[in-house]
């Protein structure tokens, strides 16, 4: 009998677990479904508190416009802020968040000002000079840190780089440390931070000197003594950017304790790919520059190798990439710092001689408003030509218009302007006349961690770029929204450059008479070949009338 039952409760147990299976399954599937239609690292960010440094500048702007559109739920944003240009630091977030960036985000999240914590902070003094109420609420309360502030000057002087690259960044980890809500800590610095490595691991290389010993010479050594030691301290580097970005590394390596830490590279950081509008940029930076100043006529020539890689990626990409990175640190937690490069060379190369034909056709179609001369820019490829152009197609043009400028009463100007742009492209030849490899294997296991879903939202596969596409609207972003320049002077504006392109042949066509009259003058040879031309036309002309008229 007691066999029996218990022949008959095993049979019970086996039918419960049948009808838990086959009930369980269904359910499975509908998780799966859902998780399929939802972002789960959209769906991460709500309801955290973040705190993003350099949130004014352009890549923290993208970083919180994504982050209001995609969680709206998101608790708050807590930015460093200091004030500029006579502008507090409320005035400042107004101005930033009052921009066409944001215009998508008012429409999900109406309460967006309510979710922004502008807290006064200078990162150029200790303990960031933030007062002690807003350290205890910082303190308190973050769940991310996004550190992205740092200075991108290449000429930089190396106490004011260490300070905000480096020091900074020691800085900041203190605090993440006594973060009891800290779920990750994301660093972002450059690719190009070991520049001077041809092929580029996702790992933190070491420098010769310590970070600490650098802080430390920074505190006592005067100027001078700093701006005879630089070279030999960044070695085969070519500037304190780079040099003080990969100190910064070192120190994230070094000060990294138990918190969840990952560290970002990405390189060239250009416009805006997809989002939250193809072709967005508020800065100089990088191609901005350049492509202003070969639209505007001021730059006619440059120093690099047309087939190099240039290294661009869309700031929307780095964007997207630092939000998974920051999902799967804080959820996966990994045992050792992950390092993520976010470049396209090796996946989608485009060289720079492609780059800068299709920026000049945009040009054609789309041209800047009052231009100084046509956009016409060549690449040489060594010193003797690019000084030879430098004289005749930049400083010789700002010279003859500084003169007129003279003539008529006005403030000569050109010719420091024409410095200073050649001074900045000067600084910008190591990175366009070289190619480099970096490694992707922690992007593209991030990438293979994803849902379709998180695919799609947070895309950061730069093998889906189209080149030519994309330089379109980077030089249609720059003049709608860097230059604030209105499409509807585009016609006005083409009629400018066949002015200048009159003109231009009108003084070449002077300035070829004017010679030729002084050889004349000088060279019997001259004399005996002008006078050789004009008997020679004169034959042809009597001996096509002489025809004409038999023909008769």
């Amino acid at each position: 009998m007691r066999a029996l039952l218990k022949g008959l409760g095993g049979e019970k147990i086996q039918v419960k677990q049948q009808l838990r299976l086959t009930y369980k399954e269904p359910l499975s599937e509908a998780i799966k479904d859902k998780r399929k239609t939802m972002s789960m690292i959209a769906s991460f960010y709500n309801g955290k508190s973040i705190l993003i440094t350099g949130a004014t500048g352009f890549m923290g702007k993208v970083l919180m416009e994504k982050l209001f559109r995609t969680s709206p739920d998101l608790k708050v944003i807590y930015i460093l802020v200091r004030p500029k240009a006579g502008q507090t630091t409320q005035q400042r977030v107004f101005q930033i968040l009052n921009s066409k960036l944001f215009e998508k985000v008012k429409e999900v999240c109406p309460n967006v000002h309510e979710k922004i914590r502008a807290v006064y902070a200078d990162l150029n003094q200790n303990d960031f000079a933030i007062s002690k109420e807003d350290m205890q609420e910082l303190l308190s309360c973050t769940n991310i840190v996004f550190h992205c502030a740092a200075t991108v000057r290449f000429d930089d002087h190396l106490r004011h780089a260490v300070q905000l690259n480096v020091t900074a960044t020691q800085q900041l980890l203190l605090m993440a440390s006594q973060m009891p809500k800290l779920e990750a800590f994301i660093h972002i610095s450059t690719a190009f931070s070991n520049c001077n490595l041809t092929h580029i691991d996702e790992v933190i290389y070491p420098c010769p000197v310590e970070p600490k010993q650098i802080i430390d010479s920074m505190e006592w050594l005067d100027d001078a003594i700093i701006d005879e030691i630089t070279p030999k301290l960044i070695g085969d580097r070519p500037n304190t950017y780079t040099y003080t970005k990969a100190l910064g590394e070192m120190v994230v390596q070094q000060e990294s304790g138990n918190m969840n830490i990952a560290i970002i590279r990405p390189s060239i950081v250009g416009a805006t790919w997809q989002e939250p509008f193809p072709g967005w940029v508020d800065n100089l930076n990088g191609p901005s520059g350049l492509i202003i100043a070969a639209g505007k006529g001021f730059l006619r020539s440059i120093r690099a190798t047309p087939m190099a890689v240039a290294d661009l990626i869309p700031v929307d990409t780095v964007v997207n990439l630092t939000l998974a990175v920051g999902w799967y640190t804080a959820v996966h937690r990994p045992k050792s710092t992950l390092i993520y490069h976010c470049t396209s060379g090796n996946l989608n190369p485009c060289n720079w001689g492609k780059m800068g034909f299709q920026v000049l056709a945009t040009f054609e179609k789309v041209p800047l408003e009052r231009a100084f001369r046509r956009p016409n820019a060549d690449f040489t490829t060594n010193t003797i030509t690019s000084q030879y152009w430098n004289a005749v197609s930049h400083r010789a043009p700002a010279i003859i218009y500084d003169f007129y400028l003279r003539l008529t009463g006005r403030k000569p100007r050109m010719t420091k302007v024409m410095n200073r742009l050649l001074r900045n492209v000067s600084m910008l030849e190591y990175f366009v006349n070289r190619s480099w490899e970096w490694s992707t294997h922690n992007t593209e296991m991030l990438m293979s961690e994803l849902s379709p879903e998180d695919q799609r939202v947070f895309n950061f596969d730069v093998r889906q770029l189209n080149w030519l596409e994309y330089i379109e609207n980077y030089v249609l972003g720059v003049k709608k929204y860097l230059l604030k320049e209105d499409m509807a002077g585009i016609p006005e504006a083409k009629q400018h450059l066949k002015r200048l392109r009159n003109i231009h042949y009108l003084f070449n066509t002077a300035l070829f008479l004017i010679a030729w009259r002084l050889l004349i003058a000088r060279s019997q040879m001259a004399r005996n070949v002008w006078f050789f031309i004009v008997s020679f036309c004169y034959k042809f002309l009597s001996y096509f009338r002489a025809s004409s008229t038999l023909k008769v």
